[in-house]
């Protein structure tokens, strides 16, 4: 179990996804580009046996960015996707943000999660 403290570290912003593609020679695995608004993350996430590249395109989805980069099968993670599973089926986190605040702070919006948790108090 983890801490309140370690939970605090988590850094999780929104981003779009504006690439995806199957890696060659994995039935689960999809590479992802992310984008976050000051910088665009290639990541690569196991849901291809839930969604294909073409279902998931334009997406906005919750991202934890300071996760360690990892190579996957030859490309490098640089964060995860958070989404949960439900009896089998994979499940993304859909963001709740009004439209104006999105397109005025898109690329500010980087909350630690203790501040999300303080600021929904």
């Amino acid at each position: 179990m983890i801490t309140f403290d370690d939970f605090k570290k988590l850094e999780i912003r929104i981003g779009k996804i504006v690439s995806a593609e199957r890696v060659q020679g994995t039935e689960k695995l999809l590479a992802l580009e992310i984008d976050l608004g000051k910088e665009i993350r290639k990541l690569v996430a196991g849901i291809a046996e839930n969604y294909t590249p073409d279902q998931i395109m334009g997406k906005e989805i919750p991202v934890l960015m300071n996760l360690e980069p990892k190579k996957i099968r030859g490309v490098e993670s640089q964060g995860m996707i958070l989404a949960i599973d439900v009896d089998g089926i994979l499940i993304f986190l859909i963001p709740d943000i009004a439209d104006a605040f999105e397109e005025q702070h898109r690329e500010d919006i980087a909350f630690p999660v203790g501040a999300v948790d303080r600021a929904a108090a």
